[in-house]
């Protein structure tokens, strides 16, 4: 379930201001709500903590877990980790374990630069239910320029300067996945209030995609807005679902 990771590792990003480092020790919990007409439900959490590898990167990790109510249509237990460049965001390794409706899947990414140059090496391991056997597979992806994973990429969105771009720009980047590499776009459009808990907030509107070789889109565009002030903490991320729509909203 590509799209609600994706709405859960975004809003759970670490809040630093572009040219600051990745904050050591720090753990940020978000809450994830499920709308569809009258209903307005919460539908699991996040937690994202960060912990100092060494002098020049960091360790992240990501754990994300559906509510009770929600695990009868589809349980979600994930974690990610990963290590990346505290200066730049380019990780050195990415790992996604994910149990979903049943599935169990286990992605691990190791990577190699030379120049502008990116290797990867993925390995992914993949059980259907546990009636089924585990499978594991092979392969590499190359690109050229900043190339990111699932948990770096969001590290790398708050570093962008929202306050020195115009309404229009965007951004590009590739994302390596488990099976195969994308391009993802984040696209400024501007300054918007958003009201979360009855309190209004300043804050940078954007928009992201993901497209796959060929130029085909992997997922419809979602929305983000991001606190204007110092800490550029993400506020809200809204997303749309087969029925309904994600919404999710950082807990103070």
């Amino acid at each position: 379930m590509k799209k609600f990771l994706f709405l859960l590792l975004f809003v759970a990003g670490i809040s630093f201001y572009s040219g600051a480092r990745v904050t050591d020790g720090e753990s940020i919990d978000y809450r994830v709500m499920y709308k569809w007409g009258l209903v307005n439900k919460q539908a699991g959490t996040v937690n994202l903590s960060t912990r100092r590898a060494d002098a020049g990167s960091i360790k992240a990790r990501l754990t994300a877990r559906s509510e009770k109510w929600a695990d009868a249509f589809y349980a979600v237990r994930d974690t990610l980790l990963g290590q990346m460049n505290i200066a730049t965001m380019e990780p050195s390794y990415y790992e996604k374990i994910t149990h979903e409706g049943g599935e169990y899947k286990r992605d691990l990414i190791n990577y190699t630069r030379k120049g502008n140059h990116v290797t990867a090496t993925c390995r992914r391991w993949k059980q259907k239910s546990k009636k089924d056997k585990l499978t594991a597979s092979e392969l590499q992806l190359e690109a050229d320029g900043l190339t990111l994973d699932m948990l770096s990429s969001f590290y790398y969105m708050r570093s962008l300067d929202y306050a020195g771009m115009k309404p229009g720009d965007k951004k590009e980047l590739t994302v390596f996945s488990g099976k195969r590499k994308e391009k993802l776009t984040i696209t400024y459009h501007g300054l918007e209030n958003v009201n979360i808990d009855k309190t209004e907030y300043p804050a940078y509107k954007i928009s992201f995609s993901f497209t796959a070789e060929g130029g085909k889109k992997s997922s419809d565009d979602m929305e983000a807005w991001i606190s204007t002030a110092s800490g550029h903490i993400p506020l809200k991320l809204e997303g749309k679902l087969p029925v309904g729509k994600v919404q999710c909203f950082y807990m103070k």
